[in-house]
């Protein structure tokens, strides 16, 4: 190579080379300090969209885990209460036995009345104070808890409706209500078969129909399908369109009447039901009836009556907590479905995201050795033009 001092090429790839090796050991030190091999979009483009997109689901999923947790926090606490109510019923009827024998005064019947009376009025202030994060546990009004499926619309796992929780009964009435607005619309001359009884929604093709739902503790099957069949007023509305599909069973020997029927996907942003089969249900009959317009356990007669009534209402709480506890399960099973999922979506982000340790500490040496080489190949370009002036000497 010939001596020049106008320019000195080796000293300029010397340069180049080290900062190379500077712009290397710079980001695999930063991998080192964060963990993360992608620590910009220049670092990895896709990789990045891939793995924020992946975190977007992971954060939906533990928010789900939660919500199913809080969920089942609130049944866990409504069959707590029914637990209670189930314990008070049982000694109404214990109560209610006494009273009904022959052996027992008319003054002890008032005493026993008494503490019968102090019951009923306990199941009403369990049924209207028990609470869960400031919202009654026991209303006419449903509880949908919602559910990410890792999709953007995301699947709404369950959807009860508890009722309503006293001495009269299980809810009856505003539960009905419910259960029909949350069917959808239904066109004219549907009809659905319980048991014997028919149910027409007999709206004029087009036009909205309004079906009144009367329920009392003392309807039966009959009642309510005449409810429906009757004459239009104050009720649910159903407008004009296609049906949602509705469906009502009831086995026989029943006391509930269960309508099913598709919920719809809204869109949005919201995370909604997509698949899932939302089933609603109510007591007939099958009511506690020993509050108001009884006679109590003053008389053997009204306690014998107040007995098959009480024997009822432990039977509709009984089937009441089963169906929590089903729901409990169901939600349980969800939670440990979302936790599985999460793991295997957060090992796929820390697969794409997170740093290799050890290939970045073999790179944070072979940087290391090349930064020290090139610092030194630099000076040693430097000194070669140095000998330039030996010549002029």
């Amino acid at each position: 190579m010939a001596l020049s001092i106008l320019n000195n090429i080796p000293s300029l790839a010397a340069q180049n080379q080290l900062a190379i090796t500077g712009a290397g050991l710079s980001k695999t030190l930063f991998r080192l300090s964060s963990g993360s091999r992608i620590n910009s979009g220049a670092d990895d483009a896709a990789g990045l969209a891939i793995a924020d997109g992946l975190r977007a689901n992971i954060s939906a999923l533990t928010q789900s885990s939660r919500n199913a947790n809080d969920g089942t926090g609130k049944l866990q606490v409504a069959d707590g209460a029914l637990a209670q109510v189930t314990n008070l019923l049982n000694r109404a009827v214990t109560l209610a036995t006494e009273s009904a024998n022959g052996t027992v005064s008319n003054a002890q019947r008032g005493a026993l009345d008494n503490e019968f009376t102090a019951i009923k009025a306990e199941i009403d202030r369990i049924g209207s104070n028990t609470t869960f994060n400031g919202t009654a546990v026991f209303s006419a009004s449903s509880v949908d808890i919602f559910l990410s499926d890792s999709t953007t619309t995301g699947t709404s796992i369950v959807a009860t409706t508890t009722g309503v929780v006293s001495s009269l009964g299980i809810g009856l009435g505003a539960n009905a209500s419910n259960t029909l607005s949350a069917i959808g619309n239904a066109t004219a001359g549907k009809v659905v078969v319980i048991g014997t009884q028919t149910y027409t929604f007999a709206a004029a093709a087009g036009a909205a129909n309004t079906v009144a739902i009367g329920a009392t503790t003392a309807d039966t099957l009959a009642n309510l399908a005449a409810a429906v069949n009757g004459s239009a007023g104050a009720g649910v509305a159903y407008g004009a369109g296609t049906v949602a599909n509705v469906d009502a069973s009831a086995s026989a020997g029943s006391s509930t009447v269960t309508f099913t029927a598709k919920v719809a996907g809204t869109g949005g942003n919201a995370i909604v039901s997509t698949t899932d089969d939302a089933t609603f249900g109510f007591s007939n009959a099958a009511t506690f009836t020993g509050g108001a317009g009884s006679a109590g356990l003053t008389t053997a007669a009204a306690a014998q009556a107040a007995l098959i009534s009480i024997n009822n209402a432990i039977q509709s709480v009984a089937g009441t907590r089963g169906n929590l506890g089903a729901t409990i399960n169901r939600l349980q099973s969800a939670v440990s479905v979302i936790n599985n999922q999460s793991q295997n979506l957060t090992a796929a982000e820390d697969g794409i995201r997170a740093a290799d340790i050890a290939q970045e500490v073999a790179n944070l040496t072979k940087f290391s050795i090349l930064n020290q080489t090139g610092i030194s190949a630099l000076a040693q370009a430097n000194t070669t033009q140095q000998s330039v002036l030996s010549l002029l000497r």
